[in-house]
């Protein structure tokens, strides 16, 4: 519910300006994921290859736990386990899964204050953040009716993810809920006639400090959540390989968002905004990034286009690419 609630805020906040302008860099991010996917199980197989351990681990300690997630790695245990002999399969995988969620937390935001610092960057305008506010706003007043309406319009956004949703199904397209949501928030915002009347009587509250505040509480609320169900402690045995190879993961991930994924996306404030969120769905998941994102632009500055074309990449296309390089690649090394 919370994950839905911060997507569609996100889809509510956007514009088709921004859609429009986010279409070449959005094709550039999802070739230099896909990229990235290959060279993470590349480095996840030489490492465990170095260790005297199965091929397989390394693709385990890969894009199917990092990039992939707890999920990924849950639905590809079994055959692991079953085609590869891999005992603790899901054991390993979900292993991963954890620390990366943990080291992407730890890693976008140092990254993106190393490449604004350096290259002096800073946004092109002042503008309302996506996701909370600014550091030096944190006394903006809202109106109670502001948060309200904010959540009426949510609402009727999530309402049409729904539906869109069950179309999508019907039509054989699987998609996550919280992506249908975001598509409903963007139509909503854009398609929706300017002159017509609201029985609020306010205007539609695309980047409001409202729509930001509930943005901001529901992420970190799930973000919370999340890390609280995660019981670390019994992850002890499987350290040893898991640590290099994640440490290897790690040292990949922070080389190739500095040299390869700040310079396509332009060397720009907005190109470090996304190797932030780069970081967060490269070793976690799309919350992650959003929060790695979030931390940023919240010192810095707005950063819309950002919070459109990550979550597109790394929330939908990426887990499409990444089906069909685990398979290619099990099937290489089997």
């Amino acid at each position: 519910v919370l994950l839905v609630y911060f997507f569609t805020t996100i889809g509510i906040n956007a514009s088709f300006r921004d859609l429009l302008g986010g279409g070449k860099p959005l094709l550039i991010l999802l070739a230099a994921t896909v990229v990235f996917m290959v060279l993470q199980n590349v480095t996840g197989i030489g490492v465990a290859s170095a260790l005297g351990l199965e091929p397989a681990v390394g693709i385990l300690g890969g894009t199917v736990s990092l990039i992939g997630g707890h999920g990924t790695s849950i639905a590809w245990a079994p055959v692991f386990d079953e085609k590869y002999g891999i005992s603790g399969a899901a054991e390993i995988g979900i292993a991963c899964a954890t620390f990366g969620l943990v080291l992407a937390s730890l890693m976008g935001g140092p990254i993106a204050k190393f490449l604004i610092s350096r290259h002096d960057l800073a946004p092109a305008a002042e503008e309302t953040l996506d996701i909370g506010v600014k550091q030096e706003d944190r006394g903006m007043d809202i109106h109670y009716m502001d948060v309200l309406d904010a959540i009426l319009s949510i609402h009727i956004c999530v309402i049409i993810g729904f539906l869109l949703d069950s179309a999508l199904k019907s039509a054989g397209v699987q998609l996550p809920l919280f992506v249908s949501c975001l598509f409903a928030g963007i139509l909503m915002s854009n398609l929706r006639p300017k002159a017509l009347p609201r029985i609020t009587g306010t205007s539609w509250p695309s980047r409001t400090p409202a729509i930001a505040l509930i943005a901001d509480v529901s992420l970190g609320t799930f973000l919370a959540m999340s890390l609280m169900s995660m019981k670390l402690w019994e992850l002890a045995s499987l350290a040893g390989p898991l640590v290099l190879i994640l440490g290897a993961q790690v040292l990949v991930a922070a080389i190739f968002i500095i040299f390869i994924v700040f310079r396509l996306m332009g060397k720009s404030y907005e190109a470090a905004v996304v190797s932030a969120g780069f970081g967060g769905f490269s070793m976690g998941a799309t919350p992650t990034a959003m929060a790695n994102m979030s931390a940023v632009t919240k010192r810095y500055g707005a950063c819309h286009e950002a919070f459109i074309i990550v979550p597109l990449v790394g929330a939908f296309f990426i887990d499409i690419a990444n089906v069909i390089i685990i398979q290619q690649l099990l099937s290489w090394i089997g």
